[in-house]
C-alpha cells in the first residue's frame, strides 16, 4: 500500500553547497529502500541566495514534466557556477537533461508554481526549519545544515522501524 510507506521530507535549496552534499545520502537512501520509501522535496529558499527562489519555481517545472530529481541533482552539481550564473543556467540545465526548457523558462516568468514554493517554505518555517538541508521523518527533524554526520543512519533505523511496525 503506497499510502501507508514512511515519508521523507527532504527541506533543500538547489543554491546550498550542503544540499548537493546531502544528495549523496538522498541517493543512497531511495537506493536502499526504493519504492518502500517516498522522498518528497520540500522547497526551502535561503533568503542569502538570491536565486533559490526561482530555482524552486523551477524544480516544481522539471517535477511537472517527470525529471524532478534528475533536475534538482544537475543544478545542484553545479551549484557554485549557478551562484555566479544565476537564472540562465536554470534553463540551461533544463534544455541539457532533455525537459523543454522554454516552458521551464515561462513557468519561471508567469510564476505558477510560487504558490507551492512559498506553502513548503511556510510549512517549513512553522515546523522549525532554519536551513537547509533538513530532513523529516515521522515527525523526527533532522538539522542537516550543521552536520551531516550519522544522519543517514538515523534516517534508516526510523525508516526500519516503521517498516516493521
Amino acid at each position: 500500500d503506497p499510502a501507508a510507506r514512511p515519508v521523507l521530507d527532504v527541506w533543500c535549496e538547489l543554491q546550498c553547497p550542503d544540499c548537493r552534499s546531502a544528495l549523496d545520502d538522498v541517493r543512497a537512501l531511495r537506493a536502499r529502500y526504493g519504492d518502500r520509501l517516498e522522498v518528497r522535496l520540500r522547497h526551502f529558499p535561503l533568503e542569502k541566495h538570491k536565486h533559490a527562489f526561482a530555482a524552486a519555481q523551477a524544480a516544481e517545472e522539471a517535477a511537472e514534466q517527470g525529471q524532478g530529481w534528475p533536475y534538482v541533482e544537475a543544478v545542484l552539481a553545479r551549484v557554485e557556477e549557478f551562484g555566479r550564473a544565476g537564472e540562465p543556467l536554470l534553463v540551461d540545465v533544463a534544455r541539457e537533461i532533455g525537459l523543454d526548457a522554454e516552458e521551464l523558462d515561462t513557468a519561471l516568468i508567469d510564476g505558477r508554481h510560487i504558490l507551492i514554493v512559498d506553502a513548503d517554505q511556510a510549512e517549513g518555517k512553522a515546523i522549525g526549519v532554519t536551513g537547509t538541508p533538513t530532513y523529516v521523518i515521522d515527525g523526527e527533524r533532522l538539522d542537516g545544515g550543521k552536520s551531516q554526520d550519522g544522519l543517514r543512519e538515523r534516517i534508516e533505523q526510523i525508516v526500519d522501524r516503521l517498516l516493521a511496525d
